[in-house]
């Protein structure tokens, strides 16, 4: 059974992988796009989401907590700086992941991870797709067929 499992150990001791995922974290914040596998993105995804929300209230109190976590100074200030300016609308959902295949010297599956307000190619196509869009209520599309018929009779 399963009980209380809910990480991927990824292989790694404890220390190890806090270690690795504080140094991903860390990466990710100052390049806002890094190439990884799909089960070390993932977990990645869970280590850094609360604590881009943290981000979102800017106090001495929430920086030392993401400090003790990222154990870097750059990468705190960047997030506080930059990072939490882009993300104070989104109610979450900070990261994508994006699959890109399969690594040729052991098939494991990659991808990138990024953050969501940081990709400008989707963010474009965004932008596009709400110019195209129209809301019709009922009414017009019920009253048009009405006005037409009696003119063609």
């Amino acid at each position: 059974m399963r009980h209380n499992k809910k990480f991927n150990h990824l292989g790694r001791t404890a220390s190890h992988r806090d270690a690795m995922l504080s140094n991903m974290a860390t990466s990710l914040i100052m390049h806002k796009r890094i190439s990884t596998t799909t089960a070390k993105a993932k977990a990645l995804k869970r280590y850094i989401e609360p604590l881009l929300t943290k981000a979102k209230l800017d106090t001495t109190h929430s920086r030392r907590v993401v400090f003790k976590e990222l154990q870097s100074k750059e990468a705190v200030t960047e997030l506080f700086r930059e990072i939490a300016q882009k993300i104070a609308n989104r109610p979450g959902g900070y990261t994508r992941i994006l699959r890109t295949g399969f690594r040729q010297g052991d098939a494991a599956e990659m991808c990138i991870i990024e953050l969501v307000d940081y990709n400008e190619n989707m963010l474009k196509e965004k932008a596009t797709k709400k110019a195209t869009r129209t809301r019709r209520s009922k009414k017009a599309t019920a009253e048009a067929p009405a006005t037409e018929t009696p003119a063609a009779e």
